[in-house]
Order: C-alpha cells, then sequence, then structure tokens
C-alpha cells in the first residue's frame, strides 16, 4: 500500500511555467520578456586554463585508445612536424580556453541567478533564489595556489550542480553570501551588505582521531589483506603477469582509498552551525566549504563499526534531497554526535532502545536477524541493521514520502513481514522481519504520522523561523 507523497516535495515547476528552474534558452524576444539592466559579470581570467586541455584531450584519448597505430604515425613524422603540430595544439587549446571564458557571463537578479555559456551552442542557465538550497565553495589543490575557488549551486529539483569556476576566493564568499541572503529574502539593495553568516562551532575531529579510526575500520583490512593475500594465490595457480597486476592494482588503489583517500578527503573536518544550516569544512590537499540546507534533511544514519564500539565512536551520514552531502561527521563520540543530531533535526531524540524481530525470522535470515531492530518514537521512525557494522537509520515522520509492506513466500509462510519507509531524497529505510499483526498496524500508523509531522514541520527555507 503507497501513500501520496507530500507536496512540498515533489512539486515542482511546471516545465512550460514561469517557476521552471530548469535550465533553458534564453528569449529575451517572448511575449511578457523584460530585460533586467542588470550588469553582467565574468570569472576570473585563469579560467581558460581549466577548458584548455580539452583539445589536447582529444588527441590523448585516440592515442589511449589505439597505443600501437598512434605510435606508428607519430613515428613517421618528421621532428619539425611534430614541433610545428604541438605549438599548432597548444595554440588551438588556448583559443578554446579563452573563447569559452569571453562567452561565460553571470548576473544576479532580484529573483535568479543566470549563468550563460557556450560557444556554438547557447545555453543560459536561470536559478531561482527562492529554489537555492546550498551554496557550496570548492577549491582544488591547484585553485588553493592560484587564490581562486569554484562556487556549486544545489537547486531543488535538480540531480547536477550548476557552477561558476572559477572566482577569486574574495569574490567567491562575497557572491556565496549574496546569494544565501537572498535565498533568505533579504532585500535586493541589502542582500550584498548582509555579509556571512556568523557560525558557531559544534564538532572538530582532530587528524589522530581520524586516521585511528581508518585504521580501525573494518572494510580497510579486508581490503588490505586481499591485495597482499589474491595476488600471490593467483600468481601460483597460473604464473600470469598480467593477471597479478589487473588483480593487485586495483584491490591496493581500494584499500588506498579507503584509507589515504578519505583521510586526505575528511582532514581537519569541522561542522559549525549557522542560520542558514550547517557549514561543513574540511580537506588537506582540496578544500571544501559545504552547507548542510535546513529542513532539507530526509534520514540520518549512525554508522558504527565494530572495532569502533570499545571506544564509543560513530559516524554520522545524511540523506539529503536534491545535495550531494552525505556525511555529517565521519568519526566522533556518540554523545557529541547526538548531540549535532539534535542540532540537524531538532525535536528528534536517538532512540536507545530498539525491539528485535520475532525468533521465527531467524529461518529468514540466519544469525543476521539479530542485527535487526525497530523504534517508533512521536518525532521518527528508527531502523537497526547489521552485526559486525551496526547502523541505525532514523527518518522524521514529517520526511516520509510513502510507506509499503512487502512478503515474499518463505516471509509469509513464518509470519513476517518488512515495511519499507522512503524519503525525498529518493532513499528507502526498511524495517525487516516484523510480525506480521504488527507489520500492517505500522502501515497504517506511519501513514498518519507522516500526515501529522508534515502539518507541524518547520519550513524548508534558509534562515527561516518556525
Amino acid at each position: 500500500m503507497r501513500h501520496a507523497k507530500e507536496p512540498e516535495q515533489v512539486a515542482g515547476p511546471h516545465p512550460e511555467g514561469p517557476d521552471a528552474d530548469q535550465p533553458h534558452p534564453e528569449g529575451p524576444d517572448e511575449p511578457g520578456a523584460e530585460e533586467s539592466p542588470v550588469p553582467e559579470r565574468r570569472l576570473h581570467p585563469v579560467t581558460p586554463l581549466r577548458r584548455a586541455w580539452a583539445p589536447m584531450a582529444v588527441g590523448a584519448g585516440w592515442a589511449v585508445h589505439d597505443p600501437d597505430g598512434a605510435y606508428r604515425r607519430v613515428s613517421d613524422l618528421a621532428a619539425e612536424t611534430l614541433l610545428i603540430g604541438g605549438i599548432l595544439l597548444v595554440l588551438a587549446a588556448s583559443l578554446y580556453g579563452f573563447l569559452t571564458w569571453w562567452f561565460t557571463h553571470f548576473a544576479v537578479t532580484d529573483t535568479e541567478l543566470r549563468i550563460r555559456t557556450g560557444l556554438l551552442f547557447r545555453r543560459t542557465a536561470h536559478i531561482r533564489l527562492d529554489r537555492l538550497q546550498a551554496v557550496d565553495v570548492n577549491q582544488p589543490l591547484l585553485a588553493r595556489f592560484l587564490g581562486v575557488a569554484k562556487l556549486k549551486m544545489d537547486v531543488i529539483g535538480t540531480d547536477s550542480k550548476d557552477e561558476l569556476a572559477y572566482l577569486s576566493e574574495k569574490d567567491a564568499s562575497a557572491l556565496r553570501a549574496e546569494l544565501l541572503a537572498r535565498a533568505a529574502g533579504f532585500a535586493p539593495e541589502s542582500a550584498s551588505e548582509v555579509g556571512e553568516a556568523p557560525v558557531a562551532n559544534l564538532v572538530h575531529v582532530p587528524p589522530r582521531q581520524l586516521a585511528v579510526a581508518l585504521l580501525l575500520s573494518g572494510t580497510t583490512w579486508v581490503l588490505l589483506i586481499a591485495a597482499l593475500a589474491v595476488p600471490p594465490l593467483l600468481w601460483l595457480a597460473t604464473h600470469s603477469v598480467g593477471l597479478l597486476i589487473g588483480t593487485g592494482l586495483p584491490l591496493l588503489g581500494a584499500a588506498g582509498a579507503s584509507t589515504v583517500g578519505r583521510f586526505i578527503k575528511e582532514y581537519d573536518w569541522k561542522v559549525g552551525e549557522s542560520p542558514d544550516g550547517l557549514r561543513l569544512d574540511h580537506g588537506l590537499l582540496d578544500k571544501a566549504h559545504e552547507t548542510v540546507p535546513p529542513g532539507r534533511v530526509q534520514a540520518v544514519r549512525i554508522v558504527e563499526p565494530l572495532l569502533w564500539r570499545r571506544r564509543g565512536w560513530v559516524r554520522v551520514e545524511l540523506d539529503v534531497a536534491g545535495s550531494s552531502n552525505s556525511i555529517l561527521v565521519p568519526v566522533a563520540p556518540r554523545a557529541l554526535a547526538e548531540s549535532v543530531i539534535a542540532r540537524i533535526l531538532p525535536g528528534v531524540t536517538v532512540p536507545r532502545e530498539l525491539f528485535r524481530p520475532p525468533a521465527r525470522s531467524a529461518w529468514c535470515v540466519p544469525i543476521w536477524w539479530r542485527g535487526h531492530g525497530l523504534a517508533v518514537t512521536e518525532t521518527v521512525f528508527a531502523t537497526r541493521h547489521g552485526l559486525l557494522s551496526r547502523t541505525l537509520a532514523l527518518v522524521p515522520h514529517a520526511k516520509v514520502q510513502s510507506v509499503r509492506l512487502t512478503q515474499g513466500p518463505w516471509e509469509r509462510h513464518k509470519g513476517v513481514a518488512d515495511i519499507h519507509v522512503e524519503t525525498g531524497a529518493n532513499t528507502s529505510v526498511t524495517a525487516r522481519l516484523r510480525d506480521t499483526t504488527e507489520a500492517s498496524a505500522l502501515l497504517q500508523s506511519q501513514a498518519d504520522r507522516s500526515r501529522t509531522g508534515r502539518r507541524t514541520a518547520r519550513p524548508d527555507r534558509w534562515m527561516a523561523k518556525p
């Protein structure tokens, strides 16, 4: 049984209506359209370097696709021809980068951020400020040396992010503050004077704690042991160098990505609270300044790996509608993590006691049935799964989009069923192996709780008060 989704989550703008926030070609000659005398701005002058590599990538792709043919053709050319060809390629790349920068403009009007791009085919993105839910500032390593930053916008109803790359650090911070102020409802003439919202620090993950947590992660050790054990066994069995390299390198790469890669990305992780949401700052090489939009968090997951339990550490993950932000805190003591969850989900308390499925569900899921649990409070639907690595999922009733009951033939024989709760982030939280009578009652009661929760929910607006 499936219930209707909440209107504020699914009611998107009509494609042909004035509320369309999808990128569409600009039409100044359309009836009723008025040109706003807003001055357009260009990106930072170093931006052409970002696009200049595209023509070179074409040649590199050809060489990788047919390395033998590329080698034969290059070896047949004289040194002077290769030199001239290289110069022409560099000039073409530079010209392409310059033209793409020259034909890229952006402007902030009273109601939208307008981005015009395209060298041969023009494209204009109209980003409505009242649909804006997050503005992130990212600085790759090279951009940090050049003093520039990339601005990424999360917009309700779109899967991809529009971005402005690159702006100077000062301009990026000022534009971000202006966009958030206008999205919050400040008047256009005063939005540029509001400035950056104040931030109160909530959590700081020390690098040492992060490193220890990664070393105590079970995934890290599984991949490392596989990388050290599998290739020698394959060598003894096949004596194939190609198979040895093709198997060992991906395993070593995966082990490195789960340790060194995560350490670099999550280094110096900070969580701060501001009127426009929770601020996330992190990164060793590439710096990222992200925002968790208020009211847009659909579900929170508390992950507790086996080797973290003695230290009382957990990781907090997020499901945010229309946003790529997925981690709130990479590692923290449980009490501190729950205090942060209380900030992002006001009124929600993490349940202390969850109820296991009936013992007969062991016939459906042997051993692992003990890791499942369910608790339903006045504010949240909470489920747990996992024995070695526990995951507790919290879904506020106001964020439940639909509820459904599923039951396989063996589950039907044993009198158990699964309850699936779906959220606005296109994710599902499942309470597995519940008694059939309990699951049927929960199906109806959860729909009633969701309707009540939506009526009393906080508004999904920047800096909005209840």
